[in-house]
């Protein structure tokens, strides 16, 4: 027999990430010390009871004031009749009542179905009928969309909040604007429905009773920006979102190997709360560390959200591309002290390397780039976070986190192959909501999940997203990828955005066409090209190039190729 004892265990080629981990991290998080959100949520705010918690237009809520808050919500659901595991809906942007209420369901035992405020009536009804939501809490900006549908739903409950709801006497002002002088609340009639005021005052009157959530209780119906056709809830667990914890807090502690770790963590929440992005970064995070999430419910307006940052000295701040250089060209920023940034983590789309070496030179922080979905509750994979460069890929797979590259038959392929990048872990969705069928098609029979999006892994571990599946663009038999082409278009100064997408060409099938907003107003179709040809074989360079004033994105800033595509 070999002598074990003075055997080299072979590195594991299985999971060659492992050897390229920061130092002391391990390969698999620990079982998880708290079965469901609510109990995790009730032991922080026991804990971090006098800190500040959320904070909005100048106001903000204690860890105590959010407990006390969200315990009237989950009291006053219990008390309408509502069985466990019903499900609630929310339609808020980026407001106090957000956390308060969210947490208010889960302690009560509820399912929180995330709803864009921005949906139209259509996409709405969808939602709330695939869903089954009993009820539904609606910032009156947005009740006339309600107003269309509720009809047509199982809605028995509809609770309607204004801006100013949390904000004390400032509140009455902020609602005067909001109302009158900016006009943002369209005239609606809900009848039968309640004031969020009012709830607050019948759950202060109820009780909350304790609730026995098991793990694999769904907390979540987090559903799909229906790209891939129509919009499915991805059902996200209390294990799937406290695991996804778990190894982001493991992952986050690499930050501070080579920094002294802030007392207090303060995030800037510029992301919607009801997107899976800013849902577990955001809010799921700084209730396990106890840090203050700053809230900004426009993001869009760049010059109010500048003055925003510039009051507070912020630690972590999770974004998207095309906020970042929105932010980089505004000349207010450029002159904020960044100096107690610790980690600017880019997710939802591609970060662009023009953007990040520009952000990194403004900053002092390298923008980490990773990756997840709404089915992976949803980092699946970060760089690491102890490390300086911009590495252009979406790093390691997390602590108990595999991640394969495999064909179209499923099978895995060698490192360097592309193919489809698949994900398995307790992050990973139990399913679609009520979708058999659509499960059994995104979840392989060994529990990996089919993102759809196509990559390769290096030796190292890191994996490189080449592009959608359905963004593939085939030149004469050649595939080109869109964020390539976007990518070295960034790298010209007069470029302020650009997307490319494939059109129907007589010649060879497909071209590329190339949408650019400019940055530099003289601009010419011909500079652009040139551009391309010197960073860019014959069949990637676009044929076609269109300039446009704005490009169409989603509610988080994601630029919209399907909508170019028209």
């Amino acid at each position: 027999m070999p002598d074990t004892q003075t055997q080299t265990p072979a590195p594991d080629t299985a999971r060659p990430w492992l050897q390229s981990y920061p130092p002391g991290m391990p390969a698999e998080i620990s079982p998880l010390p708290y079965r469901s959100i609510g109990e995790l949520f009730e032991q922080s705010c026991k804990t971090y009871a006098a800190r500040a918690a959320y904070t909005c237009m100048g106001k903000t809520l204690t860890f105590g004031d959010l407990e006390a808050e969200s315990r009237k919500i989950g009291a006053f659901l219990q008390s309408t009749g509502l069985a466990k595991g019903d499900r609630v809906a929310v339609m808020m942007p980026n407001i106090l009542q957000n956390p308060v209420i969210v947490f208010g369901i889960l302690r009560a035992g509820y399912v929180v179905v995330n709803v864009n405020p921005l949906y139209t009536p259509r996409e709405l009804e969808h939602q709330l009928k695939d869903s089954g939501a009993k009820a539904i809490f609606v910032l009156e900006n947005f009740a006339h969309t309600v107003e269309q549908v509720a009809t047509r739903t199982e809605l028995k409950h509809i609770v309607v909040a204004t801006m100013g709801d949390l904000l004390g006497l400032k509140g009455l002002v902020v609602n005067i604007v909001v109302r009158k002088v900016k006009k943002l609340v369209p005239a609606w009639s809900l009848p039968g429905h309640l004031s969020f005021k009012s709830v607050l005052s019948k759950g202060h009157r109820a009780t909350l009773r304790p609730v026995d959530v098991a793990p694999g209780d769904i907390a979540f119906l987090q559903y799909t920006g229906g790209t891939t056709g129509v919009s499915k809830g991805a059902t996200l667990t209390h294990s799937n979102l406290l695991s996804n914890m778990a190894q982001m807090g493991l992952w986050l502690d690499a930050a501070f190997i080579h920094r002294a770790r802030p007392d207090r963590l303060v995030f800037l929440c510029a992301l919607p709360l009801y997107h899976i992005f800013a849902l577990t970064v955001n809010a799921l995070m700084a209730l396990s560390t106890g840090g203050e999430n700053i809230l900004i419910p426009n993001p869009r307006d760049i010059p109010a959200f500048v003055k925003e940052i510039a009051k507070y000295r912020i630690n972590i701040f999770p974004g998207l591309n095309t906020l970042f250089n929105a932010l980089m060209n505004n000349a207010d920023f450029q002159k904020l002290d960044l100096s107690g940034l610790a980690l600017t983590f880019g997710g939802g789309m591609a970060v662009q390397r023009p953007v990040a070496e520009r952000w990194e030179k403004l900053t002092g922080a390298s923008i980490k780039e990773g990756y997840g979905l709404s089915e992976t509750s949803p980092v699946a994979t970060a760089n690491r976070l102890d490390e300086p460069e911009f590495t252009g890929t979406i790093g390691l797979p997390l602590p108990s986190t595999d991640v394969e590259i495999r064909d179209e038959d499923g099978k895995t392929l060698p490192l360097g192959e592309i193919g489809e990048i698949c994900i398995r872990g307790p992050q990973v969705m139990a399913g679609y909501w009520q979708r058999p069928e659509e499960t059994e098609k995104a979840i392989s029979a060994d529990g990996f999940f089919r993102t759809g999006d196509i990559g390769f892994m290096n030796p190292q571990g890191l994996t490189k997203i080449v592009d959608r599946k359905k963004d593939m663009i085939l030149v004469s038999g050649f595939n080109v990828f869109p964020n390539e082409i976007e990518e070295v278009a960034m790298s010209h100064a007069g470029i302020l955005e650009c997307a490319a997408i494939g059109v129907p060409d007589e010649r060879s099938g497909e071209a590329v066409k190339l949408f650019v907003v400019k940055k530099d107003p003289d601009l010419t179709e011909a500079a652009v090209k040139a551009h391309c040809a010197a960073n860019l074989t014959n069949y990637k360079r676009p044929k076609f190039v269109e300039f446009r004033t704005d490009l169409p994105k989603s509610n988080v800033g994601k630029i919209l190729r399907k909508d170019l595509r028209g």
